[in-house]
């Protein structure tokens, strides 16, 4: 059996609720993945991402292999472990930050420096599975070619070709049978490099698919039809994963599309800055409307910070510099989208996912 097996339970359309099994424990989708780029999510511990209702941390192998290094994680019991945390986890290939970077790439891999102290590096579809699996965590995502949109069209072809090649190297060295591996879709906004590439992808049976390379520049409009144009040709008993994307109108569309679990650091970049995500929309707790208010974030809302915390007392913890601010909208930004994406599985087993999704677009989008 492959590492990880999906049971779709309900269906709305391509809308699907599922649980997805792997080598460790379960998780339901749709699901969003919180992202613990250097093994915590910014301001939060292990403690919070439980009673958040979390069921997968992200964590960045770029990061991770250069502090504390991949061999200390291995030797500290792997990423769940170092980190304290009770679910599962997923590290992403490194290669989105390395593609930021402006490295060297050839046919064999790529060359980076690091963030930290500018030494050189090298990646090879093999040396990432191999660094994933010291990393030790429950899913790991092959290399691939993350190319900037827009890009000329010959540079998103190349991607696609590099990508394609660089999972079959992956596949071929990913040995860790309690570990799932992912493949990743690339193609920028081409409908039929998308597919392609898709099918390539299917082609070499990973236990997952990512879908990479959206969320990067495009407009939404341009995204859902080479987003549709991958999941078409995608296996229907194995998990859709669409990387880096968590807005409301987007998570809401890709779900209507088929996906089945999304990673994003916008929940706790907008928290940072004093930016809530309601159910009315965006929220600025910092402006001065707020300064009086006894409200909390969102009326509607059951997390522990709605439940215990004015909207005045928190725009005074940002006018004070309280980092204490940035964490309780972190933690609210999180508790909202995990309840959204069970919403939608509520909604699709009750077949009723149109009238939610257009619930979120009327405003969202």
């Amino acid at each position: 059996m492959h590492p990880v097996h999906l049971a779709v339970d309900a269906r709305d359309g391509a809308a699907r609720a599922a649980i997805a099994t792997t080598a460790h424990g379960s998780y339901r989708t749709p699901c969003f993945m919180p992202v613990g780029t250097r093994g915590a999510v910014k301001y939060l511990s292990a403690a919070d991402y439980e009673a958040l209702g979390a069921q997968i941390v992200l964590g960045n192998t770029y990061h991770l292999m250069l502090r504390p290094g991949a061999e200390t994680v291995a030797a500290l019991g792997g990423l769940a472990r170092f980190a304290g945390w009770r679910g599962l986890t997923l590290t992403d290939s490194g290669g989105f930050q390395v593609f930021s970077l402006d490295p060297k790439v050839d046919d064999e891999g790529v060359t980076f420096r690091s963030t930290y102290d500018g030494s050189l590096h090298r990646f090879t579809p093999e040396i990432a599975v191999h660094t994933q699996q010291l990393l030790g965590a429950d899913i790991q995502m092959v290399l691939d070619v993350c190319p900037p949109l827009p890009s000329a069209p010959e540079v998103v072809r190349r991607a696609v070709e590099r990508t394609s090649a660089w999972a079959e190297r992956a596949r071929l060295a990913h040995d860790r049978p309690d570990q799932a591996l992912f493949g990743i879709v690339q193609g920028g906004i081409d409908e039929q490099l998308r597919a392609t590439s898709a099918r390539h992808t299917a082609a070499l049976g990973f236990d997952g698919y990512g879908i990479g390379g959206l969320s990067v520049g495009e407009t939404r409009a341009e995204m859902l039809p080479a987003l549709a144009a991958a999941v078409e040709h995608l296996p229907d008993d194995r998990p859709r994963y669409l990387m880096g994307v968590g807005d409301p109108a987007s998570l809401v569309e890709a779900v209507a599309l088929g996906v089945d679990q999304f990673d994003c650091v916008l929940q706790t970049r907008l928290g940072r800055h004093g930016t809530a995500l309601t159910g009315a929309g965006k929220l600025h707790v910092k402006n001065a409307a707020h300064a009086r208010s006894d409200d909390p974030l969102d009326p509607s809302c059951s997390c522990q910070v709605c439940a215990r915390h004015s909207r005045g007392y928190i725009r005074h913890l940002f006018q004070v510099g309280e980092p204490t601010a940035s964490r309780l909208v972190s933690l609210h930004n999180i508790a909202w989208t995990v309840s959204l994406m069970e919403a939608m599985g509520a909604a699709i087993r009750a077949r009723t996912f149109d009238d939610l999704r257009r619930s979120v677009l009327d405003v969202w989008s």
